[in-house]
């Protein structure tokens, strides 16, 4: 297995176009309780003066990056719902773990997701529904922590421990709910026993009374790429539950997909 490097994210600043990277400041500026923002507000969130923001903004309105929402303001187009079907539909483990994910979906009965490893996060990629759920639980592109999700722990437990700390030390280790665990010394620990069981267990660590198991997906290299997630109700699936019934189907479905490497 070749060595494991996290990406510096450094480019050559002589091949660095700030025009480029404006535009997409200004499509990230768009999150949580900013569905619709005003010229002023979207210049507020880049940190950029209003005369220089409305040229990049009228830009990606003429190509429908943006639009004109129902109030005064702007949301963002529907031409980056193209570029996210692009990148799933080319993605190769999309390919190779939605057939996989349906079998064990069938077999649980539970919410099933696919994530994509991103070192301190992980996205959530394809979601198959359970008979509840909510509207963020049922949509693709949702990024969380991987510290504090099941499927992030698997991932990060086939890392070295070195590794394993610089990530979570960079990771803004806040709570979601009072169950989430943020402490570097229990967040090894955990990390280290999904390393032995091969899965990770959270629970109401994200939502309030929800229990999730989840496994990481190696790619050829033995480095993880993302992880597959099974999720229900605390209330309805005990922990023995989980680890006897539902982690060896799980595991079956990873190995399942690791084999399609080829």
């Amino acid at each position: 297995m070749s060595e494991f490097r996290l990406p510096e994210g450094e480019v050559d600043d002589r091949l660095y176009l700030q025009s480029v990277a404006r535009a997409l400041d200004v499509l990230e500026s768009f999150g949580p309780g900013r569905s619709q923002m005003s010229l002023s507000e979207i210049a507020q969130a880049v940190g950029a003066n209003k005369s220089a923001i409305q040229r990049t903004v009228q830009t990606l309105q003429a190509r429908n990056y943006l639009r004109r929402g129902d109030q005064r303001g702007y949301m963002l187009g529907s031409r980056v719902l193209d570029l996210t079907f692009e990148y799933l539909r080319n993605h190769p483990y999309v390919i190779r773990v939605t057939p996989v994910m349906a079998e064990l979906r069938r077999n649980v009965g539970e919410r099933i997701d696919f994530s994509i490893f991103d070192y301190t996060t992980i996205i959530y990629a394809v979601r198959m529904q359970s008979k509840r759920e909510t509207l963020n639980a049922s949509l693709v592109g949702r990024r969380l922590m991987s510290f504090g999700t099941s499927g992030g722990r698997a991932c990060l437990s086939l890392l070295p421990d070195e590794v394993v700390m610089d990530i979570l030390e960079r990771s803004p280790r806040q709570k979601f709910t009072p169950h989430t665990v943020t402490e570097i010394p229990e967040l090894m620990d955990r990390i280290r026993q999904a390393r032995e069981d091969r899965y990770a267990l959270a629970i109401s660590e994200y939502l309030t009374g929800e229990i999730v198991i989840g496994a990481a997906i190696r790619g050829p290299n033995g480095f993880p790429v993302g992880a597959i997630h099974i999720a229900g109700m605390h209330s309805e699936l005990s922990v023995d539950h989980m680890r006897a019934h539902v982690a060896p189907l799980l595991l079956e479905a990873v190995r399942a997909v690791e084999l399609s490497h080829g």
